[in-house]
């Protein structure tokens, strides 16, 4: 069996912020099918060490950036967690990348370092008799794990999974010292960008293979507009790059089972959960479709171009009902545009539980970023027989079939798309919708299409078996 270290900032179900954390918590479970022994490193944040249960010390440190530590093994979830338990960094009040005022930690290049460190130190000499074969680095969070290894002399093949390259993990160069790397590496060959340490960069450098979570994702980061500072250097490693999209985890996100909502095994099942959604959300009966939107509320996701484009939903008799939080001057407007329409609902905050029966009882699922790597709201929209509406980027434009002329015609259209992401297209697309919901017929057909789609883990899984596999034969 391949042996895996996963090194996250984030795992479901114990610490969550956005779709890394599903990742981390659902792609080890059905690796683990496929034949690879996944362990997970994370954080010992104060909410994470606040769940766990029966742990074993398996590791000491008398000095990780700052104070003591100690590594904790567990299980969690069906998952093998090995958990960093340092107080000095972690436990604290506020976010686990922030304060409470959403300020980043000052000291959070410490804080990663410590767990790319300490990830080196597991490659290089094992943990409670176990050795991973692969390191698997998400983010730059796990950025400068190559560069542990690297002075370790370890030469385990590293993988760098890129969720979202917006955020580079920089750091002053003046903390060189502090990080404990070395100088004579601080050079645009390695993991210097424009006179500041790099984590993302490094985790790029200096991985073996580089994935991100899309295909188109993948190809839009070679360009000025995706890349973000990047695209040079992915350009140079393009023949090491790839893109595997992400799956979700289809126990918990099962129609069928699903404990959160009345249960449907076909999209025929829907209505009794759209009545009690439009309940909830204080919305009454429309000619148009019930739209559900579970999101960060920021420019990213598109949320102003859906504030601009919102006439011509409304106008064709839609609705939506909206849950997120984000951009305080976006949750402001969302919630003075409710206040004049009804049709417009809006809770600020987030809801496991609501955003399961969001699911259920919606009747499309807006995802109308203007660039969205993998995405995972669409996958979920599908599995429950809510059509997303995406913009057409990154891993939305990989797994909805936009309802074309001619994907209407062959029958297998799963959803629909628009481009350019402006405000204009996505109220032609609010059109398209709205006449689409009217065509009964085609409807039902599309929300078949949607429910048979596979989004589960299993392809990708396989994809990643094997690309562990080609790097420890050549390893080895």
């Amino acid at each position: 069996m391949t042996k895996a270290l996963f090194v996250v900032s984030e795992c479901a179900p114990l610490v969550k912020t956005g779709g890394l954390a599903d990742v981390a918590g659902a792609l080890p479970i059905v690796l683990a099918k496929h034949g690879v022994g996944v362990r997970v490193l994370l954080p010992g944040y104060r909410t994470v060490m606040a769940q766990l249960g029966k742990t074993k010390t398996v590791a000491r440190f008398d000095a990780l950036f700052g104070g003591s530590a100690e590594l904790l093994s567990c299980s969690v979830a069906g998952l093998d967690m090995l958990i960093l338990d340092a107080p000095h960094l972690y436990d604290r009040d506020g976010a686990i990348y922030g304060d409470a005022t959403g300020a980043d930690w000052p000291d959070n290049a410490e804080r990663f370092a410590a767990l790319c460190k300490v990830a080196a130190l597991i490659a290089a000499d094992g943990i409670d008799g176990w050795t991973p074969d692969v390191v698997h680095g998400h983010d730059w969070q796990a950025g400068l794990t190559p560069e542990y290894m690297h002075a370790l002399g370890v030469t385990t093949p590293f993988v760098f999974t890129i969720h979202n390259i917006a955020f580079h993990g920089n750091a002053d160069a003046g903390k060189l010292g502090d990080l404990g790397l070395d100088p004579a590496r601080f050079t645009s060959e390695h993991f210097e960008f424009w006179g500041q340490i790099s984590a993302l960069k490094a985790g790029i450098v200096g991985a073996a293979k580089i994935n991100t979570v899309s295909q188109t994702y993948a190809e839009e980061l070679l360009t000025p507009d995706f890349g973000i500072g990047m695209d040079g250097i992915l350009r140079a490693r393009q023949s090491d790059l790839s893109g595997i999209v992400n799956g979700i985890d289809v126990d918990v996100w099962n129609p069928a089972t699903d404990p959160n909502i009345t249960p449907y095994k076909n999209a025929a099942g829907k209505a009794a959960n759209k009545k009690a959604l439009r309940k909830t959300f204080g919305l009454g009966q429309s000619s148009g479709p019930l739209c559900v939107l579970v999101s960060r509320l920021t420019e990213q996701k598109g949320i102003d171009l859906l504030l601009d484009a919102l006439p011509a939903l409304l106008e064709g008799g839609g609705q939506i009902a909206l849950l997120g939080s984000g951009d305080p001057k976006l949750e402001i407007a969302l919630l003075e545009a409710a206040d004049t329409h009804a049709n417009l609902a809006v809770k600020i905050g987030y809801d496991e539980t609501l955003s399961h029966q969001m699911m259920a009882g919606g009747d499309a699922v807006l995802v109308p970023s203007r660039f969205e790597p993998c995405g995972l709201t669409q996958l979920y929209g599908l599995r429950y027989g809510t059509l997303p509406l995406v913009a057409l980027t990154g891993g939305l434009a990989d797994t909805v079939i936009n309802a074309s002329p001619a994907a209407l015609t062959r029958g297998v259209a799963t959803g629909l798309q628009f481009f350019p992401i402006n405000a204009q297209a996505l109220a032609n697309a609010f059109v398209r919708l709205c006449d689409l919901f009217q065509d009964k017929a085609t409807w039902k057909t599309m929300q078949r299409n949607a429910m048979k789609q596979p989004v589960d883990w299993d392809t990708s899984a396989a994809t990643y078996k094997d690309m562990y596999a080609r790097l420890t034969e050549v390893a080895s």
